[in-house]
């Protein structure tokens, strides 16, 4: 979930989702209400730690944690230096999820079919939409965190993509890959600049993570194959952000000249997307990895089963 949460494009609920985790991590996400509260300000840490199912959310937050803080420099790297491999990959991920999400839907009505063409239509049109221009207010930094968390836990949405959209992705990506880079060095006076990027990211995550888990609990509580639909579309509609073969469209200055944002980069307003030519060496090792990410995910499903096939046995 971590290493999908860093990917623009990549949603780590679709990871949640198709490892069949999905409803467990929000009803354990839900239960930091007031009765939470209750128990840990009376110290009855035993009581705390069951209500909120920390055997459950302690390994796969250390999962995510490591993840992001070890992927955050590779990735920036990998999209520099080889986008369509990395891109690939996840498409093929992405491309098998629509299937293992879709056939979760117990029946596929009116209700369902026009959830799912409701679902694509958003994810499509996300990602039509030209990314803003970058803010470091505070206020919108809060923002980002909340927003950018509910669409990380919604599988076929990208919490990062969102990111890229309200402008902040590389400011946010940038300021966790310098805060890192002190810690592992101890470097405690260069703490203080990526913080003040990242903590009010991270309460604007906190308070959205719990919002949202509420009322994602009560959707597939009360409509459970209309929510699943929902999903499926958006995970569908998200290919078109993934696909491997196209190129960065840059927001342009009036005189034609590239806009750059502080830290000197050019600012992705949107995509063209092209076939892949077949006589590319690259497009190959491109469909070699769409197929590895496809196997990767149909391998991660049968592992998802496995526990519950112990069980009924």
């Amino acid at each position: 979930m971590g290493a999908a949460n860093v990917i623009p494009g990549v949603s780590g609920g679709t990871v949640a989702f198709i490892t069949g985790i999905f409803e467990t991590l929000i009803n354990a996400l839900k239960s930091f209400d007031l009765e939470a509260f209750k128990l840990l300000t009376k110290f009855r840490l035993g009581e705390f730690w069951s209500h909120i199912n920390g055997n459950f959310l302690l390994p796969l937050g250390l999962g995510v944690v490591i993840s992001v803080a070890s992927l955050a420099k590779l990735l920036l790297f990998l999209f520099v230096h080889h986008p369509t491999l990395i891109w690939a990959l996840f498409f093929g991920l992405i491309l098998a999820s629509v299937y293992y999400v879709g056939k979760t839907v117990a029946h596929w009505g009116v209700g369902p079919v026009i959830s799912l063409l409701i679902g694509l239509g958003i994810a499509v049109t996300i990602a039509l939409l030209k990314p803003a221009s970058q803010n470091t207010h505070l206020v919108y930094l809060v923002l980002c965190g909340g927003v950018g968390v509910c669409s990380m836990i919604i599988p076929g949405l990208s919490g990062s993509f969102v990111l890229i959209l309200m402008g902040n992705y590389h400011l946010i990506l940038n300021a966790l890959s310098d805060l890192v880079s002190a810690g592992a060095s101890f470097d405690f006076a260069a703490l203080m600049h990526p913080l003040k990027t990242f903590l009010p990211v991270m309460i604007g995550v906190v308070v959205g993570l719990i919002a949202f888990s509420h009322f994602i609990s009560w959707l597939f509580r009360r409509f459970r194959d209309v929510a699943i639909a929902l999903l499926t579309g958006f995970v569908a509609g998200s290919l078109m952000v993934i696909w491997p073969w196209k190129d960065n469209v840059y927001k342009l200055a009036e005189d034609g000249t590239p806009v750059l944002k502080s830290s000197g980069e050019k600012i992705v307003e949107g995509y063209d997307w092209f076939l892949p030519k077949l006589t590319d060496q690259v497009t190959w090792f491109a469909l070699g990895l769409i197929i590895l990410g496809a196997v990767t995910v149909i391998f991660m499903e049968s592992l998802a089963k496995e526990p519950s096939t112990a069980s009924r046995e």
